[in-house]
């Protein structure tokens, strides 16, 4: 493995920071720690970085990606026809919550399925959401596995394919916070129907 060479010589949060949000913009594709389990993620709103994710993955199923932004407000520019309810839920729930909500706009069309929805997550991580306010567009985030395979529990779990396929690596020391766990998903429609998709 070469995860040696991607890590950043263990400097303070803001050096992390600076360097992933350097790898986003020249398009890059990051392993990173979020609230739930760690993920590979890249610029929302680059096509070409969103292809890259699903080739490292092996996958194409647009169901499979979701993004986080750093606020309730800003997941809003990304989607349209949202009920109201939406906001509320994203702001108040106290564990990880994944929406899925209808109008997704904004991002790369490589993210919306057919059924123009979009998986959104106002992460409550310390490394994420600075990296979000530093770097001012959503990121992708999909589990770090091959598809088809575990999602992986912690970073040991993590295939070395993986590992080796992207451009940065977060260092472990960031990922305090993590509960290790995917997020709860609950989809909601236009006129408010609500849907439990995982808890």
């Amino acid at each position: 493995m070469k995860t040696d060479t991607k890590h950043s010589p263990g400097g303070p949060l803001s050096e992390a920071v600076d360097r992933a949000a350097a790898v986003l913009k020249r398009g890059g594709v990051i392993l990173y720690p979020t609230d739930t389990v760690w993920g590979i993620g890249c610029d929302a709103t680059d096509s070409a970085a969103v292809r890259k994710v699903y080739a490292l993955k092996g996958s194409a199923d647009k169901r499979s990606m979701l993004v986080l932004v750093d606020s309730p407000d800003s997941a809003a520019r990304y989607t349209s026809g949202v009920p109201d309810v939406a906001w509320q839920m994203m702001e108040y729930s106290d564990t990880p919550l994944t929406l899925i909500l209808p109008g997704g706009c904004g991002v790369a069309p490589e993210l919306v399925p057919p059924e123009g929805t979009l998986g959104v997550r106002v992460p409550r991580h310390e490394f994420c959401s600075l990296l979000l306010r530093r770097y001012r567009r959503p990121l992708v985030s999909t589990s770090a596995n091959l598809s088809g395979r575990p999602t992986p529990a912690g970073f040991d779990d993590i295939s070395p394919i993986i590992l080796d396929g992207v451009d940065f690596i977060v260092p472990r020391q960031f990922e305090k916070g993590a509960t290790g766990r995917p997020s709860a998903i609950v989809s909601l429609g236009r006129g408010g129907e609500v849907k439990v998709i995982r808890m």
